[in-house]
């Protein structure tokens, strides 16, 4: 259990406080030493795998192209994003960081699968549609509509007041768990909300299944096997990062009431811990670059 400082929570004869109280993952004694010593060793292999292709593509240009360059804003990212729920000194910053390192996880994803889309479906013309220009400024875009989206959420949570119950059952203060608490009427912030969400949700998500609808056609019109399996064998990495982020997220934001509190706890870990964890693991494993840059040591 520890405190979260947000807002104002109006008490008594008028006086205020800004305290909330996480309950945490479980309140289980016998179970509170092996999560740390799991979340703990989570969160290292985090920053050691995360890191390590930060400065291996940092250093090899032999991996300076756009898709390693995305790759690298998206270790950047899910170092970051991880980092916010693991060091203490983040826990005052922790909402609008929560919703800035994952709304731009969302872009840089979709980022991602349409550098895939040019890779396989306009090959001839890679280098010049996704110029050093065109990257930073998709990487850029990503960082701004995260900076804008955050902002605006916070500034709506802001406007909320909080009168008595001030304990969250859970181990991270989302958006919808401080909008529970409050005792004004939410309705306009629930809108805002749902509005930003939205668009971070569609505008991704379709983007995303557009980029695969035209790769998948464009693979299916490859007459040579070895040409398909090397066409699949690009994106499926980024096909597992996609389907892990945006399944377990989409499993906490849209899951069905029935669903209990311990359910939507499991998932949030699984897209905050547990997703940047694997995320270098699987662009590193099933990346042959990488691989072969590792071996040979080309930086």
């Amino acid at each position: 259990i520890y405190k979260f400082y947000f807002g104002r929570m109006a008490l008594g004869n008028g006086s205020f406080t800004t305290q909330f109280i996480l309950m945490g993952l479980t309140d289980q004694p016998d179970l509170q030493l092996p999560l740390y010593f799991l979340f703990l060793g989570m969160y290292m292999v985090t920053v050691m795998g995360n890191l390590g292709l930060i400065i291996l593509i940092g250093l090899s240009s032999h991996l300076h192209t756009p898709m390693y360059f995305f790759l690298f804003n998206l270790s950047f990212i899910d170092l970051c994003y991880s980092s916010v729920f693991t060091p203490k000194m983040l826990i005052n910053i922790i909402l609008y960081f929560f919703s800035f390192f994952g709304i731009s996880e969302c872009y840089v994803l979709t980022s991602m699968a349409y550098d895939r889309y040019v890779a396989i479906c306009n090959p001839l013309f890679y280098n010049i549609a996704m110029s050093s220009k065109v990257c930073s400024s998709l990487v850029l875009g990503s960082y701004l509509m995260a900076v804008l989206d955050a902002t605006t959420l916070i500034t709506c949570m802001m406007r909320l007041t909080f009168c008595d119950a001030n304990t969250i059952n859970h181990y991270l203060c989302d958006i919808h768990l401080l909008l529970q608490l409050s005792c004004t009427s939410t309705h306009i912030i629930e809108l805002e909300v749902f509005i930003v969400g939205g668009i971070n949700i569609i505008m991704p998500s379709l983007t995303i299944f557009v980029s695969y609808g035209l790769i998948l056609s464009n693979i299916l019109h490859i007459s040579s096997t070895d040409g398909r399996s090397k066409a699949f064998s690009t994106c499926s990495s980024h096909i597992i990062a996609v389907s892990l982020f945006f399944g377990s997220s989409a499993f906490m934001y849209l899951k069905p009431p029935s669903v209990s509190v311990d359910d939507g706890k499991i998932s949030s870990v699984f897209y905050t811990n547990v997703v940047p964890m694997i995320n270098p693991l699987i662009y590193s494993l099933r990346n042959k670059d990488v691989k072969k840059t590792l071996r040979m040591g080309r930086f």
